[in-house]
């Protein structure tokens, strides 16, 4: 980029000396100009051909979570000039010892980049980068990578609780409709009178627990006579447990179902027992058009576009990377305009205008305790 500028400018120069010489000073600089504009592009794609991408999956394409990773790397190498068989899947990994059994394979299938997309992969990982010094390793969701003193092994996420406070608001101004209208019967009411939402989370984790508090907030930033009930399935993604689950949530009154977890069950549970849901990964309303409100997203793409475009560069990747709301990095699938309560998107507007100037803290206190009004 200097050196361009260098030209332009020495240009610009002649161009002031002497008309005579100003069409030759122009032509010179432009094929300098070009020049240096095509060996930056052969310099790109050189790197860009010379990135090997490992990736383990918890899941596959067939269910949300690892669908929606996939399409974001494969969306970003697309992006810069990558092919596929730049891309070496690994789909459906335990969160065990068969974690390092893959990584070790993509590393000796020449991968310089290794990255897995499950928080109980993360161990495992950090082991493999322990030992492959020359080769950087991403575990997505991951949260001691600051902690290890290794430059090879790098954490990333988003701001995910954002989109899930704001889901929230969604699931507040229809709990608050259905109360008003009368929809909501007094047994399935607190003996104070707080109307029910229920949440269907895979496990105990900090992600989970800050997730549906952060959905929790949200409600209750539009409808303060709510409460919220969580049960847990041990499994990221298991269709059985999620919709028995939910309908144990829906028969102790919960009128809206949410969840952190990887199937569509939460929903079609929903709608099959005429009550409401709000999604997580997908876009729920093709499976529950009459129950499924809105989903919080992640667009994984966000992040893996930045980390291999590092990589390309020649740049460093942040060892702890999480892009926000505002930013794109996480966000809402469409509303479901058939059936979302009035005012909603007025509602979300004020919140997401919020979270991007600050003026909205999340998990901004005081709130203490489980029972906490």
């Amino acid at each position: 980029m200097k050196k361009l500028l260098g030209i332009v400018l020495s240009a610009a120069m002649l161009l002031s000396m002497a008309a005579c010489g100003s069409t030759a000073a122009s032509s010179a600089a432009s094929s300098a100009a070009a020049d240096s504009t095509a060996d930056a592009a052969t310099a790109t794609d050189a790197a860009a051909s010379d990135l090997k991408v490992g990736v383990i999956t918890i899941g596959d394409e067939t269910e949300g979570y690892t669908a929606a990773h996939i399409n974001g790397i494969k969306a970003a190498a697309q992006k810069l000039g990558m092919s596929d068989s730049q891309i070496v899947w690994k789909y459906k990994v335990p969160e065990g010892a068969e974690c390092s059994d893959a990584a070790e394979d993509l590393v000796g299938q020449g991968c310089n980049l290794v990255v897995s997309n499950s928080y109980g992969h993360q161990t495992y990982i950090v082991e493999e980068a322990e030992k492959y010094p020359d080769v950087t390793f991403v575990s997505m969701t991951g949260d001691f990578a600051a902690l290890t003193g290794l430059d090879n092994f790098k954490n990333a996420f988003t701001n995910v609780y954002e989109s899930r406070y704001v889901a929230g608001v969604v699931a507040g101004m229809k709990i608050a409709e259905l109360d008003k209208e009368g929809k909501i019967e007094a047994k399935n009411k607190t003996k104070d009178g707080k109307v029910k939402i229920g949440y269907v989370g895979a496990f105990p984790y900090a992600e989970v627990v800050s997730g549906y508090t952060a959905f929790y907030l949200g409600a209750k930033s539009v409808n303060p006579d709510v409460t919220m009930y969580v049960n847990y399935t041990n499994e990221w993604s298991d269709a059985t447990k999620e919709a028995t689950n939910a309908k144990a949530l829906i028969d102790q009154g919960c009128d809206v179902i949410s969840q952190h977890s990887d199937t569509s069950a939460p929903a079609t549970t929903a709608q099959n027992n005429g009550v409401f849901a709000v999604g997580y990964n997908d876009d729920m309303i093709p499976v529950a058009p009459d129950a499924a409100l809105v989903s919080a997203r992640v667009n994984w793409g966000a992040y893996y576009e930045y980390a291999l475009k590092c990589l390309i560069d020649g740049e460093a990747i942040d060892q702890d990377w999480c892009g926000s709301y505002a930013e794109g990095a996480c966000y809402l699938s469409p509303f479901n305009d058939a059936i979302i309560a009035d005012g909603t998107k007025e509602a979300i507007e004020k919140a997401a205008a919020g979270l991007a100037d600050g003026s909205v803290q999340v998990f901004a206190g005081p709130l203490h305790g489980k029972d906490a009004d």
